[in-house]
């Protein structure tokens, strides 16, 4: 192996600096090969190269992967800054780099906080961009289904399931793609003005109307940024989606900071000039041990673990697909009895994760993680609804769509992942 790949050392006219990099790869190898579930020679190779490639030659000389290593150091720099609450919570949101050949993007429901240079799904590009080619069912599952299972095809390394977008990521022209679902984006692009006021503020954002998440969504983004390219000459940098968020592309981190700031000052100073703030004015009290005994009584293990706050609005229908996954779409506010939470059950077809109940609010949960979820994204949706006020309040997604989410195994996959 290492005299197949001895070019890489040639540039080196330092024996001693050789045989060091020699053994040390060699050491690598085989940790590496002994970890790894896959034996794939050439993807071998290359992730060695990209653990290895800061290894200094004689002459400030690099290995050829020092720019791909650089790269993805940046991606993981940007995942970690818009990877606060202020952009994203819990699983959402995902971040990419690419290379010609290459794809990394974040594995499906982590956190972009959590990622680090060797935690990204590494695509083929040509391959996944092949989806766009295939024929798929009519019914929305069996897509999906076939949709899911091609990308898996893609994938090569075993860093978990790629997000639902890679796709998306692949065909926007640029180095680094960050997705958020950012509060006061979403303030916006959940708003009934949302689109009007996009193109007030931002006329050189593509806004793109609610699309059902995952190969819907990016057939129909391929054709809308074809149609912007031949316009402009250019693929859109901001890309707005109704009930969702936002899609930045750029090929520097400053391009993806400054864009960024382009989008959050001037929705800040809207809302300040309206005197609308995200601050819910939560007063914390004391907590309810008799009702919370009573909701775990009658949600059973669905309430296994119970977080919980002071009284606010919650948003009263589904707004995102992220507020669907981990908060559903219809807080439970009813009387705590077993009636009612047997009611709730037969209409929805599944236990609540938020109630209401006296002056807190509950986030229910089969785990202490899917509880806090719960409660944090029942206060982001009413944050948000609060926020629409200045463009002419909430929209709620339709029931339609509404069901695509909660019935999809991605977002199951994800809660899952989540928790």
């Amino acid at each position: 192996i290492l005299d197949h790949h001895s070019a890489f050392f040639e540039c080196s006219t330092d024996p001693v600096r050789t045989q060091i990099a020699r053994k040390n790869l060699a050491l690598q190898y085989i940790i590496y090969v002994i970890e790894s579930s896959y034996c794939d020679f050439k993807q071998t190779i290359g992730n060695l190269f990209i653990y290895f490639s800061s290894f200094p030659l004689a002459g400030n000389q690099r290995f050829p992967y020092t720019n791909i290593m650089q790269d993805l150091q940046t991606i993981v720099e940007l995942s970690h800054e818009f990877g606060t609450p202020e952009y994203v919570k819990g699983g959402g949101g995902n971040t990419s780099y690419k290379d010609e050949s290459t794809l990394w993007v974040k594995p499906s429901g982590t956190t972009l906080a959590g990622l680090q240079e060797d935690t990204f799904v590494t695509l083929n590009r040509a391959k996944v961009n092949g989806l766009y080619d295939v024929e798929t069912p009519e019914e929305s599952h069996a897509r999906e289904e076939l949709v899911k299972n091609f990308m898996g095809e893609a994938v090569l390394n075993d860093a978990g399931r790629p997000s639902v977008e890679a796709p998306l990521h692949n065909i926007l022209e640029t180095k680094f793609v960050v997705h958020t679902h950012a509060l006061l984006v979403n303030g916006m692009t959940c708003a009934k003005d949302g689109e009007s006021v996009c193109k007030r503020l931002f006329p050189d954002a593509l806004w793109v109307e609610y699309i059902d998440a995952g190969y819907t969504l990016c057939m129909v983004l391929k054709d809308r940024i074809d149609a912007y390219k031949a316009e402009f000459d250019r693929v859109p940098k901001i890309i707005m989606l109704k009930n969702h968020g936002i899609f930045v592309s750029g090929d520097t981190a400053e391009e993806i900071r400054s864009l960024y700031a382009s989008v959050m000052n001037p929705l800040r100073e809207e809302y300040e000039k309206l005197g609308i703030s995200e601050d819910l004015g939560i007063s914390e009290g004391a907590r309810d041990s008799e009702a919370e005994s009573t909701i775990q009584k009658i949600f059973g293990e669905d309430a296994a673990f119970i977080e919980s706050s002071g009284y606010f609005e919650c948003v009263p229908g589904p707004i995102t697909p992220d507020h669907l996954v981990y908060a559903r779409a219809f807080p439970f506010s009813d009387e705590l009895t077993q009636e009612n939470a047997d009611a709730y059950q037969n209409k929805h077809g599944f236990a609540p994760k938020v109630l209401i109940h006296g002056d807190r609010i509950y986030g229910l949960g089969k785990t202490q993680k899917n509880a806090g979820l719960a409660l944090l994204f029942a206060q982001d949706g009413a944050q948000v609804m609060k926020l629409s006020q200045a463009f002419g309040s909430v929209e709620y997604m339709t029931d339609r769509a509404r069901k695509f989410i909660e019935n999809w195994e991605v977002e199951s996959y994800r809660e899952k992942v989540a928790s």
